[in-house]
């Protein structure tokens, strides 16, 4: 079974599901074919003179624009390439998750979050590491597949892919994206048992830094709050961490 806890919402009372297990991002490649415009077949013996440089010359001229082709592919792929790398900066990630407020479970508590996840390859390969099944991510608690979603869409690096929040942190500590400072954009990660006394083991629930108040709350975007999308104001005293994705400046 996978590391899941039953409970559903996400409110201020310490009973707050931590979310289901799942594995951190994996990057994509772009693979490009190499066309070689000279692999020409040598022409018989007995041909003409004339018409064998004519062959040669229209195989030559058919290989060349080939290559011509296969060039503008390749300008296309970098250019797409280039799109897809666009840094993103906090407030693109934010603005996204904020259109998602109000946003509720459906039936079997399942959202466009959980149909997302379990339609990755990295759901798969979490559901494996912690010795579950991918079917089980269906109904789960899912704050921490909202914010791996608005990163996965945004494109934005370093925001980690999971949907257990105890690992999602780890993977942040590890990678050395990990703080106590509430800036925007950053992932948010509670305990509500021990609070900023905690350490990741203790991890509850995750959300979205929207802003830092400076009188010890932040406003937040969380999934899986009240059974929906919520905007939040939550006290400093909860947070264990923060967690920095890689945003353009």
């Amino acid at each position: 079974m996978l590391d899941r806890n039953t409970v559903k919402s996400a409110s201020d009372e310490p009973n707050v599901v931590v979310g289901v297990a799942v594995g951190a991002v994996l990057a994509g490649a772009l693979g490009l074919a190499v066309f070689n415009p000279f692999n020409i077949d040598d022409a018989s013996a007995d041909a003409k003179p004339a018409a064998q440089a004519a062959q040669n010359a229209k195989a030559v001229k058919a290989a060349k624009g080939k290559a011509g082709a296969a060039k503008g592919e390749v300008a296309k792929a970098g250019a797409a390439a280039a799109q897809a790398a666009k840094p993103v900066k906090a407030a693109d990630a934010i603005k996204l998750a904020e259109k998602q407020v109000g946003i509720s479970e459906g039936n079997g508590g399942d959202t466009k979050f959980h149909d997302w996840y379990v339609s990755t390859n990295e759901a798969k390969l979490t559901a494996k590491r912690d010795g579950g099944n991918i079917n089980e991510y269906k109904g789960a608690a899912w704050c921490d597949m909202f914010v791996s979603w608005v990163g996965a869409q945004t494109g934005v690096k370093g925001m980690g892919w999971d949907a257990y929040t105890v690992q999602h942190a780890n993977w942040l500590e590890k990678t050395k994206r990990w703080g106590k400072k509430p800036k925007p954009g950053a992932l948010v990660f509670y305990s509500w048992s021990k609070g900023d006394q905690g350490s990741t083991s203790d991890i509850d629930h995750v959300g979205m830094v929207v802003k830092d108040n400076g009188n010890g709350t932040i406003t937040t975007v969380e999934g899986n709050s009240n059974n929906k999308v919520e905007k939040r104001v939550r006290s400093e005293s909860a947070v264990v961490g923060y967690g920095y994705p890689d945003y353009a400046a």
